[in-house]
């Protein structure tokens, strides 16, 4: 049966929201009131998506990201060198 969980509860208890929806219980997540998120196993997630999928896969964006966000995820700011006496 699933279980409903409010965003803030689910956060203190994730630990339990993952071993139910381990157990086989999908476990909704509202967030203001409104239905947000479902916490599914992995193996009913690949059956329900109708493939399996990598790692990769389940970590990328499913749109690309824009210059802008790419920038500001990679952009590095420039370090200084320093002497080193050997």
């Amino acid at each position: 049966m699933e279980r409903t969980w409010q965003l803030q509860e689910a956060k203190a208890r994730f630990s339990e929201v993952v071993e139910r929806a381990l157990g086989g219980e999908p476990q909704a997540v509202t967030r203001r009131g409104r239905p947000a998120v479902v916490v599914l196993d992995w193996a009913t997630y690949t059956r329900l998506r109708g493939k399996e999928a990598s790692l990769l896969e389940a970590l990328r964006p499913s749109e690309p990201l824009t210059d802008e966000e790419a920038e500001t995820l990679f952009n590095r700011s420039p370090v200084e060198y320093r002497e080193v006496g050997l």
